[in-house]
């Protein structure tokens, strides 16, 4: 089961998949990872957060049985992803890239915030691409399925997020490396899917809502503000119905494509309006 496949199967029956999610432990990494098993995948979750993760998996396990493995590791190096994919009982279908991190607001952003959030938000996407698209190719070229790569990016990568330089920038480069991967191997047997959700009611949304940090709490107003949060399960039925219909960019927020418009059409009349939208959140 590959990509020749996933456009045919990955929005009904994924019996047999073999597919990995990071970020696994909460949010929208574990609700990938149970519309995945409930299609009949195989999944492995990866997460840094050894005790989250071995819940986790626990719970889903109770449910869809040895179906379900679980690695605890960083998943943002070459090293960690060889370790995460060791796990999975075959060669891996379908990678979710969803590992990622919200730190770093406004000028005071760290160097340390600035080298997490590119390690994670950018480079895990990298590593995991490296170990696996080889191969898909070299699957495709025997007669094989290939493989599907899902990017977890976000509405931040297509426009901007108010507050979070760290998170802005990456994203930007997160959706960027998705969009080359595609352009250079979406002819020879990889699928590559983008979604870019706004605000998903997680953790991550709620944490920046009662942040003590000022900017924090503007980039999780002006999320919310600009379109009403959904839910973790909604991005990835999204993303998972736009790989099988072959599609790159999955927009669960169906507003996001009408700003990307707008930003696109005049640019520094979208600056100037996102500068209104940052006053009125501010005041």
């Amino acid at each position: 089961m590959g990509s020749t496949d996933v456009a045919g199967r990955v929005d009904g029956d994924l019996t047999g998949a073999s597919t990995v999610v990071t970020g696994a432990a909460g949010g929208i990494g574990a609700a990938f990872a149970r519309v995945l098993l409930e299609r009949g995948a195989h999944v492995v979750l990866g997460d840094l957060d050894a005790a989250r993760v071995e819940a986790t998996a626990a719970d889903l396990r109770a449910e869809f049985g040895d179906r379900v493995r679980h690695h605890a590791g960083d998943t943002s190096t070459d090293a960690g992803v060889a370790a995460l994919l060791t796990a999975a009982p075959a060669p891996v279908d379908v990678f979710v890239a969803n590992a990622g991190v919200f730190r770093g607001f406004g000028l005071e952003s760290t160097e340390q915030d600035w080298s997490l959030s590119w390690e994670v938000n950018v480079l895990g996407h990298v590593a995991a691409a490296r170990a696996l698209v080889p191969g898909w190719v070299e699957s495709a070229r025997s007669g094989g399925a290939g493989g599907a790569f899902v990017s977890v990016a976000s509405a931040a990568g297509l426009l901007t997020q108010l507050g979070s330089p760290t998170y802005s920038a990456t994203k930007h480069a997160a959706l960027g490396f998705a969009e080359w991967l595609a352009a250079t191997y979406g002819d020879q047997g990889v699928q590559v899917t983008a979604v870019c959700p706004m605000g998903v009611r997680t953790a991550m949304l709620e944490e920046g809502e009662t942040s003590a940090q000022p900017d924090a709490r503007l980039g999780m107003r002006s999320v919310v503000s600009a379109g009403e949060p959904i839910e973790a399960r909604e991005v990835a039925e999204v993303a998972l119905a736009a790989l099988a219909e072959g599609r790159f960019l999955a927009l669960p927020h169906p507003e996001v494509d009408r700003m990307q418009q707008q930003k696109a059409a005049d640019r520094d009349r979208w600056i100037s309006g996102m500068q209104r939208f940052r006053t009125s959140l501010e005041g």
